[in-house]
């Protein structure tokens, strides 16, 4: 039989009391060459072993990024929270740093900002544009959707091939600061703003 107890009563399990686990928030600017998930039978170096001195509490990442995307990764032990923002229903805004093996044509631009059909349905970004006026090998591309390697998808659809992808906006959290393969815990503001879905 389960038995209730709230937060004042002292629950002791071995002689050592139990404690409500402390929420952890940290955002990482994930690295090239590393895999998001906290075990891999490849044995590949996993986000996990740039974090693994942060903290005591067992932390996960926030959905993924995949092996060769680099950029704003979230880790939490807030099984709420992560839920709410990796769900499809609640998509929420991913801005990235797209860099391509050749020049994007005007027309290509077009077609994307139109939408594309892809194997698994229809997708358009939310927001498009050249990230540099001189370099037209470099893309911004602002996306809801969750879907797998979506962004590399589009791009190969069209012709061309994402020599590197760097997701600089994630639920309102920015890599601002932080530089490549660092990490640090997020603020109070930060954390509010996530919890009241006060941003896009």
């Amino acid at each position: 039989m389960g038995t209730k107890v709230s937060h004042s009563d002292d629950v002791r399990y071995n002689g050592e009391r139990m404690r409500n686990e402390r929420k952890v928030y940290l955002l990482l600017n994930k690295p090239k060459d590393y895999v998001t998930t906290t075990d891999d039978p490849k044995e590949r170096k996993t986000v996990m072993v740039l974090i693994a001195n942060a903290c005591s509490e067992r932390i996960y990442p926030v959905g993924r990024l995949d092996r060769h995307t680099t950029g704003v990764l979230l880790f939490s032990n807030d099984g709420e929270l992560a839920k709410k923002l990796t769900h499809p229903s609640h998509n929420k805004k991913k801005i990235y740093h797209v860099f391509l093996d050749k020049a994007f044509t005007a027309g290509d631009m077009k077609k994307l900002a139109e939408g594309l059909t892809l194997d698994d349905g229809f997708i358009q970004p939310d927001a498009l544009s050249y990230a540099s006026t001189e370099n037209k090998r470099e893309v911004g591309l602002e996306i809801h959707s969750g879907q797998n390697r979506i962004v590399r998808r589009m791009f190969e659809h069209l012709g061309y091939r994402v020599v590197k992808l760097d997701r600089v906006y994630y639920a309102g959290l920015t890599k601002k600061d932080l530089p490549r393969g660092k990490w640090r815990f997020l603020t109070e503001k930060e954390v509010n703003m996530l919890k009241m879905n006060a941003y896009e």
